[in-house]
C-alpha cells in the first residue's frame, strides 16, 4: 500500500520531528541544569531554572584547568583530523586509480577497520605506545586516533574519487601534469565536500573519547577535557552543575563546527547518489 504524497510529507516530518526532539532533550536538560543549583537539579531536572546560577561557569573557567585540558583535546583532535585526512585523501587517490586484484584487497584491508572496533586491540597498543615513548604524553593519542580515522576517510574518499570524470584528469595527463600536481591541483578541491563529511565523522569520536586517554595518560598537563571531568566526580558527592556547565562548554566546538560545514556535509554524504 502506497502512502499518498500529502500523507507521506506528514509522515516523514512527523518521524524527523520526533527524532528532533530525542536528540534535543538530552541536551536542553544539560544545558539548563548547568545554570541550576547544585541540589536545584534533584527537585525539578527538566524544567528552567528559578535563579540563573552562572557560578558553575566561572568557578570552571577560574578555578580549575579546563582551558588546559580544552587546549589539549582542541590540539590532539585537529592534528588527527588533519592527519587523517591528509592521509586518507592520498591513500583513497592511490586505491582509485590502481586497478589491480591487490588494490581491492588493500581496499577491503581498510574497510574491514570500520567493522572492528580499535577498542579491543587496547593492550596491545599500549604496549606499543610504551615502546614508542609516547606514553603519558598527549602524542600517544595521535597514532591511535590516526588509525582509527582512517578506514572510514578512505571509503567516503576513494569512492569520490571513483566518481570524479576521468576526462579531467586525463587532461592533465596531457598537459604534462604529474600524479602529485594532479591531486593537488584538480582533486583536493574536488574533494572537500567529502572531506568535510570526513571530518565531522571523525570530530565527535576523536573530541568525546575518554577510553584510550584514560589508559595512555596520567599527567595532569596532557589530560583531555572529558578526562579532566573525572576529577570532579568525589568519593561521597558530585558537584553535578560543575560537571554538566564543563560538558556544555565541551559540546560547544563540535556543534559549531557542524553548523558551519553542514552545507559541505550534507553533499559528501550525497554526493553519487543521484545518477544520470
Amino acid at each position: 500500500m502506497k502512502l499518498r504524497p500529502k500523507k507521506a510529507h506528514f509522515f516523514t516530518h512527523g518521524v524527523l520531528s520526533v527524532w528532533t526532539i530525542l536528540v534535543l532533550f538530552p541536551l536542553w536538560t544539560m544545558i539548563v541544569n548547568s545554570f541550576k543549583q547544585k541540589y536545584d537539579i534533584y527537585r525539578d531536572p527538566f524544567g528552567l531554572p528559578h535563579v540563573w546560577n552562572f557560578q558553575s561557569y566561572l568557578s570552571v573557567l577560574q578555578d580549575s584547568d579546563f582551558i588546559l585540558f580544552f587546549r589539549n583535546s582542541l590540539f590532539v583532535t585537529i592534528g588527527s583530523i588533519l592527519a587523517v585526512l591528509l592521509f586518507g585523501a592520498l591513500a583513497a587517490y592511490a586505491l582509485a586509480n590502481w586497478r589491480d586484484r591487490a588494490s581491492r584487497w588493500i581496499y577491503a584491508f581498510f574497510v574491514a577497520g570500520m567493522m572492528l572496533p580499535i577498542k579491543i586491540g587496547s593492550i596491545r597498543l599500549l604496549q606499543m605506545v610504551k615502546a614508542l615513548g609516547l606514553i603519558n604524553t598527549i602524542y600517544s593519542l595521535f597514532p591511535v586516533y590516526i588509525a582509527m580515522g582512517l578506514p572510514i576517510a578512505v571509503f567516503v574518499l576513494t569512492e569520490f574519487i571513483q566518481e570524479i570524470p576521468y576526462e579531467l584528469t586525463e587532461a592533465a595527463v596531457i598537459d604534462g601534469a604529474g600524479r602529485f600536481k594532479i591531486f593537488h591541483a584538480i582533486i583536493i578541491h574536488l574533494l572537500r565536500p567529502a572531506l568535510a563529511t570526513v571530518a565531522i565523522f571523525n570530530l565527535v569520536p576523536f573530541w568525546n573519547d575518554l577510553w584510550f586517554p584514560l589508559i595512555f595518560i596520567n599527567s595532569d598537563k596532557h589530560k583531555t577535557l572529558l578526562l579532566g571531568v573525572t576529577r570532579l566526580f568525589g568519593q561521597y558527592q558530585t558537584d553535578w552543575s560543575k560537571i554538566l556547565a564543563v560538558l556544555t562548554l565541551a559540546a560547544v566546538p563540535v556543534i559549531l563546527l557542524y553548523l558551519s560545514m553542514s552545507k559541505q556535509f550534507i553533499k559528501g554524504l550525497t554526493a553519487g547518489a543521484v545518477k544520470g
